[in-house]
């Protein structure tokens, strides 16, 4: 374990492979995990995270018997499928992530918040005397 920013213990690597496949982290990484799941860039790391499990299968189509064309093919889908099933279920995977580790499911980003309040408070002024 080491620890980074603002004192926030982070995993080792093990334990980092074993978060990607959704394991959960000791309370002492909360913290870390709170950032990771709700942090400004948690798109990025939720997509990049989302392929440590098809890493093995990737590999393995390389090794398939064919050309590399086609094998890079293999990898290419089997890649664009985990993305589009990445974003397709990135809320429900967020929420479950968090529940994991004790957090609560719908813990958000203090600017997303920010701004969604704000986005409701002035549809609530635009049609407040509609």
């Amino acid at each position: 374990m080491s620890t980074g920013k603002m004192g926030t213990t982070r995993p080792n690597p093990l334990q980092w492979i074993a978060y990607a496949f959704g394991a959960k982290l000791p309370a002492s990484m909360n913290d870390w995990v709170r950032n990771d799941i709700t942090g400004d860039h948690y798109v990025i790391r939720h997509l990049l995270r989302a392929q440590v499990p098809f890493l093995p299968l990737y590999a393995l189509f390389l090794l398939f018997p064919g050309p590399l064309w086609l094998r890079g093919s293999m990898v290419l889908l089997g890649v664009s499928l985990a993305v589009f099933y990445s974003v397709v279920y990135i809320h429900q995977n967020r929420a479950r992530r968090l529940q994991k580790n004790g957090l609560p499911m719908d813990l958000d980003n203090d600017k997303r918040r920010a701004a969604r309040e704000a986005e409701e408070d002035a549809y609530g002024r635009a049609w407040r005397h509609a």
